[in-house]
Protein backbone atom coordinates (compact mmCIF):
# COMPACT_ATOMS: atom_id res chain seq x y z
CA UNK A 1 0.00 0.00 0.00
CA UNK A 2 0.66 3.50 -0.65
CA UNK A 3 2.15 5.52 2.07
CA UNK A 4 -0.04 8.93 2.26
CA UNK A 5 0.99 10.78 5.64
CA UNK A 6 4.23 10.05 7.68
CA UNK A 7 4.54 12.15 11.15
CA UNK A 8 7.74 11.71 13.53
CA UNK A 9 8.61 13.02 16.32
CA UNK A 10 6.54 15.64 16.27
CA UNK A 11 6.16 18.09 19.16
CA UNK A 12 4.19 20.93 19.57
CA UNK A 13 4.93 23.74 21.82
CA UNK A 14 2.79 26.62 22.82
CA UNK A 15 4.20 29.90 24.60
CA UNK A 16 1.53 31.31 26.64
CA UNK A 17 2.16 35.32 28.58
CA UNK A 18 -0.63 37.99 29.15
CA UNK A 19 0.59 40.40 26.27
CA UNK A 20 -3.57 40.15 25.54
CA UNK A 21 -4.60 40.60 28.82
CA UNK A 22 -2.84 43.78 30.16
CA UNK A 23 -2.76 45.75 26.99
CA UNK A 24 0.52 47.06 24.60
CA UNK A 25 1.52 49.88 27.12
CA UNK A 26 1.23 47.59 30.12
CA UNK A 27 3.45 44.93 28.02
CA UNK A 28 5.95 47.26 27.06
CA UNK A 29 6.51 48.87 30.42
CA UNK A 30 6.85 45.32 31.83
CA UNK A 31 9.46 43.98 29.38
CA UNK A 32 11.46 47.27 30.40
CA UNK A 33 11.03 46.47 34.17
CA UNK A 34 11.87 42.89 33.34
CA UNK A 35 8.85 41.56 34.96
CA UNK A 36 7.16 40.28 31.44
CA UNK A 37 6.86 36.63 31.61
CA UNK A 38 6.19 34.02 29.14
CA UNK A 39 5.59 30.44 30.13
CA UNK A 40 5.77 26.94 27.43
CA UNK A 41 3.59 24.54 27.35
CA UNK A 42 4.43 21.07 24.99
CA UNK A 43 1.14 20.12 23.93
CA UNK A 44 2.57 17.06 21.90
CA UNK A 45 5.52 15.37 22.47
CA UNK A 46 7.47 12.80 20.32
CA UNK A 47 4.48 12.08 18.29
CA UNK A 48 5.36 9.42 15.60
CA UNK A 49 3.12 7.25 13.30
CA UNK A 50 2.10 6.39 9.50
CA UNK A 51 -0.66 5.83 7.45
CA UNK A 52 -1.51 4.28 4.13
CA UNK A 53 -4.08 5.17 1.40
CA UNK A 54 -7.31 3.92 2.71
CA UNK A 55 -6.46 3.42 6.47
CA UNK A 56 -8.92 4.76 8.67
CA UNK A 57 -6.96 6.47 12.34
CA UNK A 58 -9.12 6.82 15.34
CA UNK A 59 -7.67 8.89 18.01
CA UNK A 60 -8.65 8.88 21.06
CA UNK A 61 -7.81 10.33 24.67
CA UNK A 62 -9.33 12.65 27.35
CA UNK A 63 -9.89 15.93 27.53
CA UNK A 64 -6.16 18.13 27.16
CA UNK A 65 -4.38 15.11 25.37
CA UNK A 66 -3.29 17.11 22.72
CA UNK A 67 -5.98 15.32 20.03
CA UNK A 68 -6.64 18.93 18.20
CA UNK A 69 -3.35 20.63 18.40
CA UNK A 70 -1.57 17.17 16.41
CA UNK A 71 -4.76 17.31 13.64
CA UNK A 72 -3.82 21.04 13.39
CA UNK A 73 -0.94 20.33 12.97
CA UNK A 74 -1.48 17.16 10.49
CA UNK A 75 -3.80 19.60 8.82
CA UNK A 76 -1.18 22.11 8.14
CA UNK A 77 -2.93 24.70 10.15
CA UNK A 78 0.30 24.90 12.52
CA UNK A 79 3.88 23.88 12.29
CA UNK A 80 5.47 21.41 14.63
CA UNK A 81 8.01 22.78 17.23
CA UNK A 82 9.85 19.85 16.30
CA UNK A 83 9.42 16.77 14.20
CA UNK A 84 8.46 16.34 10.95
CA UNK A 85 4.90 15.87 9.01
CA UNK A 86 5.35 14.69 5.16
CA UNK A 87 1.88 14.49 3.45
CA UNK A 88 0.77 12.92 -0.03
CA UNK A 89 -2.42 14.46 -1.58
CA UNK A 90 -5.24 16.84 -1.11
CA UNK A 91 -6.66 17.41 2.79
CA UNK A 92 -10.33 18.24 3.79
CA UNK A 93 -10.06 19.33 7.72
CA UNK A 94 -13.44 19.19 9.76
CA UNK A 95 -11.68 20.90 12.97
CA UNK A 96 -13.35 23.72 14.23
CA UNK A 97 -17.08 23.60 12.79
CA UNK A 98 -18.36 26.78 13.73
CA UNK A 99 -15.50 28.90 12.02
CA UNK A 100 -15.01 29.99 8.75
CA UNK A 101 -19.06 30.99 8.57
CA UNK A 102 -20.91 34.35 8.63
CA UNK A 103 -23.76 34.30 10.83
CA UNK A 104 -25.39 37.15 8.76
CA UNK A 105 -25.28 35.77 5.67
CA UNK A 106 -27.60 32.59 4.43
CA UNK A 107 -27.12 29.38 4.70
CA UNK A 108 -26.93 29.04 0.69
CA UNK A 109 -24.04 32.05 0.62
CA UNK A 110 -22.17 30.61 3.11
CA UNK A 111 -22.20 27.19 1.79
CA UNK A 112 -20.14 28.51 -1.27
CA UNK A 113 -18.24 30.84 1.52
CA UNK A 114 -17.07 27.40 3.44
CA UNK A 115 -16.25 25.83 -0.15
CA UNK A 116 -14.19 28.65 -1.20
CA UNK A 117 -12.22 28.54 2.00
CA UNK A 118 -11.17 24.72 1.09
CA UNK A 119 -10.45 26.03 -2.51
CA UNK A 120 -13.40 24.40 -4.35
CA UNK A 121 -13.96 26.54 -7.60
CA UNK A 122 -17.15 28.47 -8.35
CA UNK A 123 -18.04 25.99 -11.25
CA UNK A 124 -17.60 23.11 -8.18
CA UNK A 125 -19.87 24.19 -6.00
CA UNK A 126 -22.75 25.18 -8.73
CA UNK A 127 -22.77 21.32 -9.83
CA UNK A 128 -22.72 20.38 -6.26
CA UNK A 129 -24.70 22.60 -4.23
CA UNK A 130 -28.12 20.69 -4.58
CA UNK A 131 -26.12 18.02 -3.20
CA UNK A 132 -24.74 19.59 -0.56
CA UNK A 133 -27.92 21.00 0.79
CA UNK A 134 -29.90 18.09 0.74
CA UNK A 135 -27.32 15.91 2.40
CA UNK A 136 -27.14 18.32 4.92
CA UNK A 137 -31.28 18.41 5.28
CA UNK A 138 -31.17 21.95 4.99
CA UNK A 139 -33.11 22.90 2.48
CA UNK A 140 -35.54 24.84 3.62
CA UNK A 141 -33.39 26.66 5.72
CA UNK A 142 -30.83 27.87 3.09
CA UNK A 143 -32.28 31.16 2.86
CA UNK A 144 -32.56 32.31 6.18
CA UNK A 145 -29.81 33.94 7.96
CA UNK A 146 -26.87 31.43 9.41
CA UNK A 147 -26.64 32.55 12.74
CA UNK A 148 -30.30 30.99 13.40
CA UNK A 149 -29.01 27.64 12.89
CA UNK A 150 -28.74 25.19 15.90
CA UNK A 151 -24.97 24.15 16.27
CA UNK A 152 -26.46 20.85 15.10
CA UNK A 153 -27.43 21.98 11.99
CA UNK A 154 -24.04 24.41 11.26
CA UNK A 155 -21.90 20.88 11.60
CA UNK A 156 -24.48 18.94 9.21
CA UNK A 157 -23.54 22.03 6.67
CA UNK A 158 -19.80 21.65 7.23
CA UNK A 159 -19.71 18.10 7.17
CA UNK A 160 -21.50 17.89 4.16
CA UNK A 161 -19.18 20.71 2.26
CA UNK A 162 -16.10 18.85 3.01
CA UNK A 163 -17.61 15.17 2.56
CA UNK A 164 -17.57 16.15 -0.89
CA UNK A 165 -14.80 16.90 -2.28
CA UNK A 166 -13.18 13.38 -2.10
CA UNK A 167 -9.80 14.59 -0.86
CA UNK A 168 -6.96 12.14 -0.30
CA UNK A 169 -6.68 12.79 3.31
CA UNK A 170 -10.10 13.60 5.52
CA UNK A 171 -9.64 15.08 9.06
CA UNK A 172 -12.88 15.08 11.31
CA UNK A 173 -12.35 16.36 14.91
CA UNK A 174 -15.73 15.05 16.65
CA UNK A 175 -18.05 15.55 13.81
CA UNK A 176 -19.74 12.55 13.74
CA UNK A 177 -21.10 12.75 16.81
CA UNK A 178 -23.26 16.03 15.78
CA UNK A 179 -26.71 15.77 15.10
CA UNK A 180 -29.38 13.88 15.83
CA UNK A 181 -29.23 9.80 15.60
CA UNK A 182 -30.68 9.35 12.32
CA UNK A 183 -27.70 11.82 10.34
CA UNK A 184 -25.05 10.46 12.52
CA UNK A 185 -25.94 6.73 10.70
CA UNK A 186 -25.39 8.94 7.84
CA UNK A 187 -22.59 10.54 8.19
CA UNK A 188 -21.01 6.90 9.27
CA UNK A 189 -22.25 5.42 5.93
CA UNK A 190 -20.63 8.89 3.85
CA UNK A 191 -17.01 7.95 5.80
CA UNK A 192 -17.31 4.47 4.81
CA UNK A 193 -18.38 5.27 1.02
CA UNK A 194 -15.13 7.87 0.89
CA UNK A 195 -12.65 5.00 2.47
CA UNK A 196 -13.78 2.67 0.06
CA UNK A 197 -13.17 4.91 -2.31
CA UNK A 198 -9.30 4.86 -0.96
CA UNK A 199 -9.27 7.94 1.14
CA UNK A 200 -7.54 7.96 4.14
CA UNK A 201 -9.40 9.10 7.22
CA UNK A 202 -8.36 10.37 10.55
CA UNK A 203 -11.66 10.54 13.06
CA UNK A 204 -11.44 12.35 16.62
CA UNK A 205 -13.89 10.63 18.85
CA UNK A 206 -14.98 9.76 21.88
CA UNK A 207 -17.50 7.15 21.28
CA UNK A 208 -15.20 4.06 21.14
CA UNK A 209 -18.00 1.99 19.65
CA UNK A 210 -17.67 3.96 16.42
CA UNK A 211 -13.63 3.79 16.63
CA UNK A 212 -13.84 -0.34 17.06
CA UNK A 213 -16.33 -0.11 14.08
CA UNK A 214 -15.02 2.08 11.77
CA UNK A 215 -11.24 2.46 12.50
CA UNK A 216 -8.50 0.16 10.78
CA UNK A 217 -5.56 1.66 13.10
CA UNK A 218 -5.82 4.06 16.49
CA UNK A 219 -3.40 6.60 18.31
CA UNK A 220 -3.67 6.98 21.68
CA UNK A 221 -2.58 10.19 23.55
CA UNK A 222 -2.53 10.98 26.66
CA UNK A 223 -1.45 14.31 27.98
CA UNK A 224 0.18 15.34 24.62
CA UNK A 225 2.10 11.80 25.03
CA UNK A 226 1.85 8.93 22.92
CA UNK A 227 0.81 6.44 24.98
CA UNK A 228 0.41 3.55 22.34
CA UNK A 229 -0.63 3.35 17.67
CA UNK A 230 -1.05 0.51 15.96
CA UNK A 231 -3.93 -2.06 14.46
CA UNK A 232 -4.84 -4.01 17.36
CA UNK A 233 -8.18 -1.62 17.70
CA UNK A 234 -10.04 -3.43 19.56
CA UNK A 235 -7.64 -4.05 22.24
CA UNK A 236 -6.57 -0.49 22.61
CA UNK A 237 -9.57 0.58 22.84
CA UNK A 238 -10.24 -2.32 25.54
CA UNK A 239 -6.55 -0.85 27.44
CA UNK A 240 -8.34 2.53 27.18
CA UNK A 241 -11.57 1.79 28.50
CA UNK A 242 -9.97 0.11 31.44
CA UNK A 243 -8.22 3.29 31.97
CA UNK A 244 -11.13 5.21 32.02
CA UNK A 245 -12.63 2.98 34.25
CA UNK A 246 -9.06 3.18 37.21
CA UNK A 247 -8.46 -0.42 36.32
CA UNK A 248 -5.41 0.35 34.36
CA UNK A 249 -2.12 2.55 35.03
CA UNK A 250 -0.39 4.42 31.99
Amino acid sequence: MKEILKVENVSIKYITGDFKSIGLKEYIIRRLKGNYTVKEFWANRNITFNLEEGDMLGIIGTNGAGKSTLLKAVSGIMRPSEGTIVRYGTIAALLELGSGFDGDLTVKENAYLRGAMLGYTRKFMDETYEEIIDFAELKEFEDRPFKQLSSGMKSRLAFSIASLVRPDILILDEVLSVGDGAFRKKSEAKMKEIINGGATTILVSHSLNQVRSMCSKILWLHKGRQITFGSDVKKICDDYQSFLDGKLKI
